[in-house]
C-alpha cells in the first residue's frame, strides 16, 4: 500500500495582490488600474508602460508598446527594456504562484538576446509545474519569453527566485 502524498502546506495564489487582481481584472480599465498599482509599488516597471493581461499561478502575460523611450540607438526594443519586461512577467507570475505563507525575492537573471524587435512586445512567464511550498527554502527558476508582434521570441530569460516561508510574527 502506498502512502498518500503529503498535503500542500500552502495554497498558491492566496496573497493580497492576487486578491486585488481577481477583483479588478474583469472591470473596465481594471487591468490598467492593477498595472498602475504594481508600477506604483515598483516604479522602474513604469518605464516600459506595461499592461498585465493575465496572471494566475504558473502563468503571467504582460505587453508593452514600442515607443521612443524603450528604443536603442538603432531603433529597436532596448535590451534592458526587454529585461524589465521579463522581470515584470516573472515577478507577477511568482507573486501569483507563491502562497501568502511564503515570500520571494529575485536573486539573479540570465538573458539571451536572440533577435531584434521593432514592434510592441509581450513577455510570458510560464511554469510547467507548480512547486510544493513547504518549510524548506528553495530556488525557483522562472522562464520568460519576450516576443514581438509577429510571435518571434527575441529574448529569453531565466529568473532565479529565492522562496522561503515567512517568519512567524
Amino acid at each position: 500500500m502506498t502512502a498518500d502524498p503529503a498535503p500542500l502546506t500552502a495554497i498558491p495564489g492566496s496573497g493580497k495582490i492576487n486578491t486585488l487582481w481577481k477583483k479588478l481584472q474583469d472591470f473596465p480599465l481594471g487591468k490598467h488600474l492593477f498595472t498602475q498599482a504594481v508600477c506604483f509599488k515598483a516604479p522602474y516597471f513604469r518605464t516600459v508602460h506595461p499592461l498585465i493581461h493575465e496572471m494566475r499561478p504558473g502563468y503571467c502575460r504582460v505587453s508593452a508598446p514600442n515607443r521612443r523611450g524603450v528604443r536603442n540607438h538603432i531603433g529597436t526594443y532596448h535590451a534592458i527594456a526587454s529585461c524589465n519586461m521579463a522581470e515584470i512577467a516573472g515577478g507577477m507570475m511568482t507573486e501569483a504562484t507563491v502562497p501568502s505563507t511564503h515570500r520571494w525575492i529575485p536573486a539573479g537573471m540570465t538573458v539571451e538576446y536572440k533577435a531584434k524587435a521593432d514592434t510592441n512586445v509581450t513577455a510570458i512567464a510560464r511554469l510547467d509545474e507548480i512547486p510544493v511550498f513547504g518549510d524548506d527554502k528553495f530556488d525557483l527558476v522562472v522562464p520568460v519569453d519576450v516576443i514581438d508582434a509577429e510571435g518571434t521570441v527575441f529574448v529569453t530569460a531565466h529568473i532565479t527566485m529565492h522562496i522561503s516561508k515567512k517568519k512567524a510574527q
